[in-house]
Order: C-alpha cells, then sequence, then structure tokens
C-alpha cells in the first residue's frame, strides 16, 4: 500500500544535524555505515559533540578519510569497534584504543537482529525519498540495511549524491527517525598504482576464467589488474555476484565482457552489497537497472553464491604456510584488516558447479626482504582460510592447486610460486618438518614454471574422439603425474625409453623429470587438463632436452603414452621443444636410440629433420642428430 502521507512525516522528522546527534544518548552504541556510504557530515558532528558524549561505542565494517571521532583526545567519549580494520583504524586497534571483532561477513547481520550485540543507534546515508516515500541506502546496503533495521533509533543523512540503487536497497521514511538533509561529496576510493607484480598475478588469475563464469571482484589495485587482463582474454558473457566493486567493473561492462547474460542465479543482473570507487561509478550505477544491491546476508550466503555456475572466488592474503593455512587479517599479533567476506565466498564456490576458489598474494613483503610463503605462520599469526578450504594460490611466480592434494604436493606446489630466493631456505624447513622426502631435489630454476611463452593448446584425435592437450613446463609438484604416466606405459615402451626393463620408476629417476634449470635444460609436459570426463590433471606426455653447452647441442628424449601414441602428440612434443631450444640458440637436438625401437626411429626419420644418423661404437644404440 503506497503511503500518501510521507510527505508530512518526512517534515516533522527533519532537524540539523547537531539536534539529531543530541538525541544519542550517553553509553549507546552507534552503528556507522559502509565505506564510501558513511554519513561523513554526521560523523563531524558527532565529534563536534563529544562533550555531550561517553562511552559510546561506534560499530562499523570499514572507515575511510578523517574519522574524528577515533581521535586519542575522544577516548573517554567514543570507542571504536571494528569488523573490518580500515588505514584509519590500525593504529587505534594496534594501540588498544579500538576494538577488531573477528566475524564472518555473513554473519554480521545475524549478530544484530538476534541482539548479541544490539544497536542502540544508526547513523546511515541515503538518497532522497522517491514519490513513494522509500529512500535508498544507494551505495551501501552491505550490513548498512541490517543494522538500521535492528537499531532503536535511526538517522539519516540525506544526500542528493547518494546514487538510487535497485534490489533490497530500500528504507521508508516512515522507518526512520530523523532525517538531516545535508548534500555533500561521497567519498572517493581509487585503487593504488598496478606494478609489474600485480599485473602478473591478474594476468594468471584471468587465465582461470572462462567464459560464462560468475566472479567476485572487490576493490584495490588486484582486482582492478584482473579486470585489465581480462579485457585481452577474449571471455564473454562474465556475471558478477560479490560484496563489493569499483570502477575497474565499467570496462569490462562496456566492451561486452561481463553481460551477466548466463548467470545461473539473478541473470541478468550485478549483484552486490556495496561499491566503492569515484564519482564516474556512482553516476554509472544511479537508477541502473542492470546493478541490483543486497544485504551482506544474502549476497555473502554461501548457499546463495553457490547457485552461481561457475562462480570463481578472487581473495587475497598477507601469508601462507606450507601446508595451505592462510593468514588475511594480522601480520603477527598485529591485526590488519578483517575476515571479510573472504570465507564466505570460498565456501560458496566450493560448492558452486564448476567454481572456483583462488587466493592472490605477492610472493614476498618488506620490499623483497621476505617470503609470505612461509615454512609455518608467524607467532600470533591467524588462520582466515583452512588448509582445508584452500584451493589455488596466486603469487606473480604462478598458480598452486592445493585442494585435495597430500602435505608433499603442497610443499612442492608452494616453493614452486614462491620468490626463487626463498625456494630452497623453504625446501629445506620442509625436509626438517618431514613434509618432503630427504632427498628432494633443490630447484634449480630461477624464474617461474608457469612462462606462457612455453604454453600452448592443441587438439588431438583422442580414444574416445577429439581431445584437447595442454603443454607446459614440467613442475616439481608433477612427481605423481609422472609416476601415473609411467605405470600406464607398456613394458615395451618402458624399455624402449630407458633401456632397460624397470619394474618401478626410482624416486632418483623421477625427479631427474623436473631436476631442469630452463636456463640450459627445458622439460615439458602434454596435460589432459580437469573437466567433466576428468577429474585432476592428467599427464599423456613428456619430452625434454638438457644442453651440452660445449657443443651448443642438446639430447632429448620423449614419452607418450601407449594409447595416445600415433596420434600426432609426439610430433607436437618434438617440434614444440625444438622451437623453444631454437629460441635459445641450440644448434641442434641428439637422440639415443635403441636399434629395436623401430617406432621411434621412423618417427624420427618422419620429421625430416635428420642430419646424421650412426651406430655407436658398441653397437647398442643409435645416434640421430636433427636439426632446428
Amino acid at each position: 500500500m503506497t503511503d500518501t502521507k510521507w510527505e508530512e512525516k518526512y517534515k516533522k522528522k527533519v532537524l540539523d544535524a547537531s539536534k539529531a546527534i543530541r538525541k544519542i544518548k550517553r553509553g549507546s552504541r552507534i552503528f556507522l555505515g559502509t565505506g564510501c556510504g558513511v554519513p561523513y557530515h554526521l560523523v563531524q558532528e558527532l565529534a563536534n559533540n563529544a562533550s555531550k558524549m561517553a562511552d559510546n561505542e561506534i560499530v562499523h565494517l570499514l572507515t575511510l578519510g578523517d574519522t574524528p571521532s577515533a581521535d586519542p583526545k575522544f577516548q573517554t567519549q567514543f570507542r571504536h569497534n571494528s569488523f573490518f580494520i580500515s588505514a584509519n583504524m590500525r593504529d587505534a586497534v594496534a594501540e588498544g584504543r579500538a576494538d577488531y571483532t573477528p566475524i564472518m561477513l555473513s554473519d554480521i547481520p545475524r549478530l544484530f537482529r538476534s541482539r548479541k550485540m544490539p544497536i542502540d543507534v544508526a547513523l546511515i546515508q541515503v538518497s532522497p525519498p522517491d514519490e513513494h516515500g522509500y529512500c535508498s541506502l544507494g551505495i551501501s546496503v552491505d550490513i548498512t540495511k541490517p543494522g538500521a533495521e535492528a537499531a532503536d533509533l535511526v538517522i539519516a543523512q540525506v544526500n542528493d549524491r547518494m546514487p538510487m540503487t535497485h534490489g533490497d536497497s530500500f528504507m521508508n521514511v516512515r522507518d526512520i527517525d530523523y532525517l538531516v538533509p545535508y548534500n555533500e561529496p561521497l567519498r572517493v576510493f581509487e585503487s593504488q598504482e598496478i606494478d609489474e607484480k600485480i599485473d602478473k598475478i591478474g594476468s594468471y588469475v584471468a587465465r582461470l576464467i572462462e567464459n560464462e563464469s560468475t566472479l567476485e571482484l572487490g576493490i584495490g589495485a588486484l582486482p582492478q589488474a584482473v579486470c585489465n587482463n581480462l579485457l585481452d582474454t577474449g571471455v564473454r558473457d562474465l556475471g558478477i555476484h560479490t560484496e563489493m566493486f569499483s570502477d575497474s567493473l565499467i570496462p569490462l561492462i562496456e566492451e561486452g565482457v561481463v553481460t551477466c547474460k548466463k548467470k545461473s542465479l539473478h541473470r541478468g543482473k550485478v549483484i552486490a552489497s556495496f561499491a566503492m570507487g569515484t564519482d564516474k561509478l556512482y553516476n554509472y550505477v544511479d537508477g541502473n537497472p542492470f546493478f541490483e544491491f543486497h544485504p551482506s546476508e544474502y549476497v555473502n550466503d554461501p548457499y546463495v553464491i553457490g547457485q552461481n555456475n561457475k562462480m570463481i572466488a578472487i581473495n587475497s592474503a598477507l601469508e601462507i604456510d606450507l601446508t595451505g593455512q592462510v593468514c588475511a587479517d594480522s601480520i603477527g599479533h598485529k591485526f590488519y584488516s578483517g575476515i571479510g567476506g573472504q570465507v564466505d565466498f570460498i565456501r560458496g564456490a566450493s560448492r558452486s558447479p564448476n567454481g572456483r576458489a583462488i587466493i592472490c598474494m605477492e610472493s614476498t613483503a618488506m620490499n623483497g626482504q621476505i617470503s609470505r610463503i612461509v615454512p609455518r605462520l608467524s607467532e600470533g599469526a591467524g588462520v582466515v582460510t583452512t588448509r582445508g578450504d584452500v584451493e589455488v594460490i596466486v603469487t606473480e611466480y604462478g598458480l598452486a592447486t592445493l585442494h585435495g592434494k597430500t602435505i608433499r604436493e603442497r610443499v612442492l606446489s608452494l616453493i614452486a610460486i614462491a620468490h626463487p630466493k626463498f625456494r630452497n631456505e623453504l625446501l629445506e624447513a620442509a625436509k626438517t618438518m618431514k613434509y618432503v622426502f630427504e632427498d628432494q631435489v633443490p630447484f634449480q630454476a630461477k624464474g617461474t614454471y608457469f612462462a606462457s611463452e612455453y604454453e600452448t593448446v592443441e587438439t588431438f584425435k583422442g580414444p574416445d574422439g577429439p581431445v584437447e592437450v595442454f603443454f607446459r613446463l614440467i613442475r616439481p609438484d608433477d612427481t605423481d603425474r609422472i609416476k601415473e604416466l609411467f605405470y600406464d606405459l607398456s613394458e615395451e615402451s618402458i624399455f624402449f625409453r630407458f633401456l632397460t626393463p624397470l619394474k618401478s620408476l626410482r624416486r632418483q629417476t623421477l625427479q631427474q623429470f623436473y631436476d631442469v634449470d630452463q636456463d640450459a635444460d627445458i622439460s615439458i609436459v602434454a596435460v589432459i587438463r580437469p573437466d567433466e570426463e576428468e577429474e585432476t590433471e592428467r599427464i599423456i606426455g613428456a619430452a625434454r632436452y638438457l644442453l651440452n653447452r660445449s657443443t651448443n647441442e642438446a639430447e632429448f628424449a620423449l614419452i607418450v603414452q601407449d594409447e595416445y601414441q600415433g596420434r600426432g602428440v609426439g610430433t607436437f612434443l618434438l617440434n614444440h621443444l625444438m622451437r623453444i631450444a631454437k629460441s635459445k640458440g641450440v644448434d641442434a637436438f641428439v637422440a639415443y636410440v635403441h636399434p629395436r625401437n623401430q617406432p621411434m626411429i621412423r618417427f624420427l626419420h618422419k620429421t625430416g629433420k635428420i642430419v646424421e644418423s650412426k651406430m655407436s661404437l658398441a653397437d647398442e644404440e643409435y645416434i640421430f642428430k636433427l636439426k632446428l
């Protein structure tokens, strides 16, 4: 039913800020709206009236810019309690002048409504009312709407600059106790500059995103880098279901990358709970039905998140130990940020069909002096994402898939994406803790194991129809997959590859597959990646060359699973290896082949690249030299 008398009620509730703030009693718990939606005029007036306040607790998610009430001179009047520690609150929390309440973002509304944390007063910011008396909470719905609905007293700053946003974002004038008309610019958030490392992380994340995925993006340099890289991947029809977003989303929409047309939940809509950005963003969402804002209890509910097909959750970390425990809210004992929505979205993405949860961070901190991947978390560091929840970790050196992996596999995967100068230090620590074998070979590679110039995809005729094969550098965590390849080989294939009838693969032999330095030697694997048929990555072929620096010629060898032999996989492996070697200035390839290995001999002749062939002095093997 439409309230036709709302204008009369509105006029009766209008006060100036000073009079409205004086309605707050001493000892009250005051809820403050979020981020760029903070009612800054009311916050300033709160500080101006500090002499009339005492023992007032100010509860909020995160704030931006000046927060006068957090000034040390107001310690007896105000004490902040933050669910997520922003930069302007860190000193206050670290010095004991403010509190931090660790909690999942999806749980905060229930905290208010259950009265476990009763709210006496809510200070919020809204748009002017529409013709029916409904004000929009605009860019800050999140925990702001639940906080206001649970509060005994609601004071709203009515700001013409607050956008009207669609969704579950409205409050009627009748549900607001006092209205303070005051126009001022909304707080502006601009992400930090994207450096080379952040851009590289963004490129790795973008490579994991498929057509028709739904993304959680967030704000800051990293989401900006992901968005920038998505513009170049050709991916299409992405959806958005995220607790927050910024200006970086606009180009994706304008370029047709984000359409939300294929979403399985809220098709055709961007779903979020708050936005932080510039005036360009605020103008873009104003009255735009493409965007819907909902409270955090809905947007961040893992059950709701999991209803999105191909849900990709992208979050960050401060430190990760070798078993996969993720610290994201503290640096040792010092609280730095908060739990936020990380766990909500990680667990939601894990419920999603073909979903994926990604944790990103730079490999080092303090200008490269310390590794963020550590043998054990720092003393006092809290675990936000458990080792059981973690799935994919990304640094500027690549990505480690941990879900369902053993501690040994996790350790090798994480060391492979650590900064090269810390890799063998981490390996020695892992050996001490018995996480890996004592004879695990050191890491020779000084760069990334995920170099895109070595990666390519090709389609072949497989045993059951066309199959897409991914070619990439081998990694230390490929050990078990190489072992599976070995035991899938026939006895003849094993004999011809190793020139001895092996019944088992010694660990030392296994490590030789990936014990390469990448400057002189290269080892490539042919991989069938997980899909509806393949639950895990499977290696079906491997090829490598070892450079003899004195001759500038490289010995090469390759092996292909029996069921994929004769289908072009081996030929592609060799040609790919040759292209890499040629780019590095290698003159020729040399192969040693058993005389009875006629398939390999025919294979080499068919390449048309043999420039020399001879039998060794012992007549035990042919030696072929191939031009590059």
